[in-house]
């Protein structure tokens, strides 16, 4: 990067920690570390409800999506509407009356403890994982920037995070979840602005749809019914409402995020507003991946995206075969910017064959450079088995770096880094609340003093940061970041959110059997994924339905 880009990414991220310690100096209780007085307002938590969950992967990751598969990844937000309809109408209202600090106590009062903790510990393990995931996102970028090893740049990322939310809480992670959103929108636009602007003079915004739309980019509504198909209209109203609705609705960092509050009122419009916003975001993130696809129809793109990977293999017994691999992908880079360019001309010259015949020699050449990037990721493979063959999560990343005008490029950097941290402070938050309000406070010390469990959250705060580090460690095993954290929450969300709806609907389900009923569900559901029986979303509602099914079942034969 350029002298102007670090002055940008430093200074905005220096400014982001200093703001958060700032705003929260005066933190002194439980109420105020965990849940900031129940004094924000709706627009603080749509912002922080949006920024926790779109981390930095949502940043690398989504474009890259965008890039080799098009805008299909969007369906995944469709059930998203309909679930802050129910939250709204479910959830909210009930929190806010029993006044909890986590959505697990509600349990408690509904259930009995073991409920409560075995929820709580669902919670913990998969969000302290999904956490580490969110960390090693960010942490590809300074490794792709300065050139140092990925566990250095991970723990710097992790320990920056670590410093404003052990020390501020809530209010620290609303407050600059707030600046974050703001700063992450204009780079967007700013972003989706540039790639156009930087393609050729005679190429113009509706050329480039046209471009991508050929090329299969535009899938973004699929109305086949197929269980196996991961992304389609059924498989994100059906399986994606359940998994919002239990992300949303038990995932103790976003109900952290509409606690505090300061009405059900403001809770509601937030979360509402929340459902309205995030599926255009989304499909702008992935429309700017979409873009840049087409930017590099014209430039000359690498034919792997994650240089460090290309670097060992050039240092390596495969370096003749790699530079010639290299070779031949320039030149049928080349082939398809001519493909490309005679496309753009030929549509506006209405010349139907000459168009079609330009289609034709884009997608031969298309094809042939996926041919070249198997070989190479074949030698990758041969050279070190334990390499991540997927490059989507540096797709945007080398675009970034390579073609924005210096500043731009350190201003979207900077976005990556404040989406990241915005997501881990949220989670290293809840992680905290569950720890010291389910487990501490309700199991090993319930009466002590204010400032005893203000001391015991800060601890909780960091032991979980140290955790979420060594987590992200092993992140770079998991392919496509977006997808794998969403596969890990699928994993847990569906039995977390059957266990919430029996509490809230079947009211003679006893405590014991929506425990046992929740242990089985969540075998089956590990079961499923490991065989691969279904696509991941599916995985909700089979847990969510399990649970309700067997826990009416077990309650029903304890009683003859």
């Amino acid at each position: 990067m350029r002298q102007a880009d670090w002055i940008v990414l430093i200074v905005t991220l220096v400014g982001i920690a200093g703001y958060g310690v700032w705003k929260s100096r005066k933190t002194s209780s439980l109420e105020s570390y965990f849940l900031a007085n129940k004094q924000l307002p709706w627009y603080h938590i749509m912002l922080s409800v949006m920024a926790t969950q779109a981390s930095a992967i949502t940043f690398l990751s989504a474009p890259g999506l965008g890039f080799t598969d098009g805008l299909r990844f969007v369906q995944f937000y469709f059930g998203l509407p309909l679930a802050m309809i129910v939250l709204c109408i479910t959830f909210v209202p009930i929190f806010h009356k029993l006044h909890v600090y986590t959505a697990y106590e509600f349990l408690e009062k509904r259930f009995d403890l073991k409920t409560r903790s075995l929820t709580a510990f669902l919670f913990l393990l998969q969000r302290g994982v999904s956490n580490g995931i969110s960390i090693y996102a960010p942490s590809i970028v300074l490794t792709a920037i300065l050139g140092i090893d990925i566990t250095y740049t991970t723990i710097f990322i992790g320990c920056l995070v670590m410093l404003y939310t052990v020390y501020g809480g809530t209010k620290a992670v609303s407050h600059t979840q707030l600046v974050q959103m703001i700063i992450i929108f204009s780079g967007l636009f700013i972003s989706a602005f540039m790639i156009v602007h930087l393609l050729p003079a005679n190429v113009g915004f509706g050329d480039a749809l046209s471009l991508a739309g050929t090329m299969g980019k535009f899938n973004a509504i699929d109305t086949t019914f197929d269980l196996n198909n991961r992304y389609n209209i059924w498989s994100g109203i059906i399986g994606g409402f359940f998994l919002q609705l239990s992300y949303f609705g038990t995932d103790q960092s976003q109900v952290g995020r509409y606690l505090t509050g300061s009405s059900v009122t403001q809770s509601r419009l937030g979360l509402i507003m929340n459902g309205m916003v995030k599926i255009p975001m989304q499909f702008l993130i992935l429309f700017i991946g979409t873009l840049v696809f087409t930017f590099y129809l014209f430039h000359q793109a690498p034919v792997f995206f994650n240089p460090l990977e290309i670097e060992k293999l050039e240092r390596s017994a495969y370096k003749e075969e790699i530079k010639a691999l290299q070779t031949e992908y320039i030149a049928v880079n080349e082939e398809k910017r001519i493909q490309a360019a005679r496309f753009v001309a030929a549509k506006k010259s209405n010349n139907a064959l000459s168009r079609d015949e330009a289609e034709a020699g884009l997608k031969k050449a298309e094809q042939k450079s996926a041919e070249i990037k198997k070989s190479v990721t074949d030698l990758i493979r041969k050279n070190n088995p334990g390499a991540d063959t997927n490059d989507n999560n540096y797709i945007f990343l080398n675009f970034v770096t390579h073609h924005l005008p210096a500043g731009l490029a350190g201003m979207l950097i900077a976005i990556i880094f404040l989406a990241s941290m915005g997501s881990m402070a949220s989670g290293l938050n809840s992680l905290a609340s569950t720890t010291v309000v389910d487990l501490y406070k309700r199991l090993v010390h319930k009466d002590t003093d204010r400032q005893e469990y203000l001391k015991v959250s800060r601890w909780a705060t960091f032991f979980w940061g140290v955790f979420c580090i060594v987590a992200a460690l092993y992140a770079g095993k998991l392919g496509n970041l977006i997808e794998a954290v969403n596969i890990l929450g699928s994993l847990f969300y569906g039995t977390i959110l059957g266990i919430f709806v029996t509490a809230f609907y079947l009211k003679n389900i006893k405590g014991t059997s929506v425990f046992i009923a929740a242990l089985l569900a969540e075998c089956f559901v590990v079961f499923a994924w490991l065989f691969d029986l279904t696509a991941f979303l599916w995985l909700n509602m089979i847990g969510c339905l399990l649970v309700m099914g067997l826990s009416y079942l077990i309650q029903k034969l304890s009683t003859k």
